[in-house]
């Protein structure tokens, strides 16, 4: 049975819902559709998208290999301070995009706490394609951990303690139970976390610069052609919307089945 919701709702909802799509339509109206492959196969182009889908996929492994166990601390574990830890952890999603770049500048830029450790044994991570992992994985990272300690709040506790009663050590429940419970949200979080990989550009700027080849990615390269050539912008920012779109249905998606 359908739940009947107040009519006068509908307004501000269709308010909301514009607020989003006008400026997507603005950006389809400015579309040179006839041109869009020519704009999309520029060598300047072809070097940020092909940068942008290595480094998202790097970072996204990144996020995998730690934000589950991070998720898995986050819901499982008690001890002091863990609500510090929690806030710590998602402080990125708030965290302006700038200010984390500059942070990560000062822990692993050339004079940072690791950064001047690591530059004298010949290790350079700052403005490099590695501080374009670092800034993509560190704002990311908050959103794989909140898929994936979202579901280990649901249901699936129940079946860990059936299984450890049944004398799985808590390794083999992490492994047999846990994480094939965890697939479906650990696939929508994976996704999620690429296409904000895909589309940083304020930590990415600051901690890694902008050298074509090795740090411009597809937001760089967009911010660049803005002034150079609109028409390339558009083209490469439609780019990053079909992206984005095609992220968000397959996390629906999931979500719904």
């Amino acid at each position: 049975m359908t739940t009947r919701i107040p009519r006068w709702l509908y307004a501000p909802a269709a308010l909301g819902a514009l607020l989003v799509l006008l400026p997507i339509a603005g950006l389809l109206s400015r579309v040179e559709w006839a041109r869009l492959p020519a704009l999309l196969t520029t060598p300047e182009a072809t070097d940020a998208l092909l940068l942008s889908l290595r480094t998202a996929a790097c970072s996204t492994a990144i996020c995998v290999v730690l934000g589950v166990p991070l998720a898995f601390v986050l819901a499982r574990a008690a001890f002091p301070g863990l609500a510090v830890v929690r806030a710590v952890v998602l402080l990125p999603l708030v965290l302006p995009p700038v200010v984390g770049g500059l942070a990560l500048l000062y822990a692993f830029g050339r004079n940072g706490l690791l950064g001047q450790w690591l530059e004298a044994g010949g290790v350079r991570i700052g403005f490099t394609t590695v501080a374009v992992v670092l800034a993509q994985a560190f704002v990311s990272l908050p959103f794989l951990v909140l898929s994936i300690e979202g579901a280990l709040r649901l249901e699936h506790r129940r079946y860990e303690q059936i299984a450890a009663t049944l004398g799985a050590s808590p390794s083999v429940v992490f492994r047999r139970v846990s994480l094939p419970l965890l697939a479906p949200s650990l696939v929508s979080g994976a996704i999620l976390a690429f296409a904000r990989s895909l589309g940083e550009f304020g930590a990415t700027l600051t901690f890694a610069g902008n050298y074509q080849g090795t740090t411009r990615t597809l937001p760089l390269e967009i911010y660049l052609q803005r002034e150079v050539d609109p028409s390339i912008a558009v083209a490469l920012s439609l780019l990053l919307v079909v992206v984005a779109v095609i992220g968000v249905l397959l996390t629906t998606a999931r979500r719904a089945r």
